[in-house]
């Protein structure tokens, strides 16, 4: 029996650090997300930046690493940390403020395509990512 078509297909969904802690929390609409994105071989990835942002005291540790196994975390390569500064560069953003949503975006940019992030960001991640990517605000 075949599957259905689905909005997503073999590529990358990348969450930042509210979409992480969005499936930390159960949230339906991003568990729903990541599991359909799983059912379609896509990689759900975060960026090795991503869990330090999303840590919360409240989320028990088990339950948070738990999580984290279920993903893909990409490292932040001198490569990356570049390119993000080059994002920033280009869009007038300033590091202090969006260093991770760069980071994240770079990750993105540098994933299996088609690529589509969660995140809470939608402005900026816009501006880093361009159309290149698809940005799902959550």
């Amino acid at each position: 029996m075949a599957r259905a078509r689905s909005r997503l297909s073999a590529g990358a969904l990348v969450l930042d650090s509210e979409g992480l802690s969005k499936w930390c929390a159960a949230d339906q609409r991003v568990t729903a997300y990541v599991r359909e994105a799983q059912d379609n071989d896509f990689r759900v990835i975060v960026s090795a930046l991503t869990p330090i942002e999303a840590y919360d005291m409240r989320v028990k540790n088990d339950r948070f690493r738990w999580h984290l196994s279920r993903l893909r975390i990409e490292p932040v390569t001198d490569e990356i940390a570049f390119h993000a500064i080059d994002l920033l560069r280009e869009t007038g953003l300033h590091g202090h403020k969006c260093a991770i949503d760069a980071v994240v975006a770079v990750t993105a940019l540098r994933a299996v395509k088609p690529t589509v992030i969660l995140t809470s960001d939608v402005d900026d991640m816009t501006k880093l990512c361009g159309k290149q990517i698809r940005i799902v605000g959550v």
